[in-house]
């Protein structure tokens, strides 16, 4: 009997990457005190300052990022790589990019940077590791 796709833990994975910079969006709009015009959000945003310029900033990369991590995955997939490590990677750049949206909102700009040059290496490697 032939076996039916399943969703990896890798897939979710981009799925999650995928809601993590409408979660940013949210914390930049978010607040009682924060008076978002929704009639011209981006005007809105640009004139925010502190963790709200810091959260939109967030958002913008997290979009960036998004698609080298959606074609790594796919194509760690596609040359039929060991599923645990793709995965364990997967999961290891979700972490990592959680842990830098944390580091932007919190200003902590050098832990930022290296937080986003360990993700970009996860994803690197998630890129190769089914490469022979």
């Amino acid at each position: 009997m032939h076996e039916l796709p399943h969703f990896t833990l890798a897939y979710w994975c981009v799925l999650f990457a995928a809601l993590l910079p409408i979660v940013c969006a949210g914390i930049a709009k978010g607040g009682k005190s924060a008076g978002f015009d929704n009639r011209d959000p981006r005007a809105w945003l640009a004139q925010q300052q502190g963790y709200r310029a810091r959260a939109n900033a967030a958002q913008t990369n997290c979009f960036e990022n998004l698609p080298f991590f959606i074609g790594a995955v796919v194509i760690a997939h596609q040359l039929q790589a060991a599923q645990g490590w793709v995965d364990a990677l997967a999961l290891a750049y979700i972490v990592l990019r959680i842990g830098y949206v944390a580091a932007y909102l919190a200003n902590l700009a050098s832990l930022r940077s290296a937080v986003y040059l360990l993700a970009f290496a996860v994803n690197v490697g998630l890129l190769f590791v089914g490469y022979r």
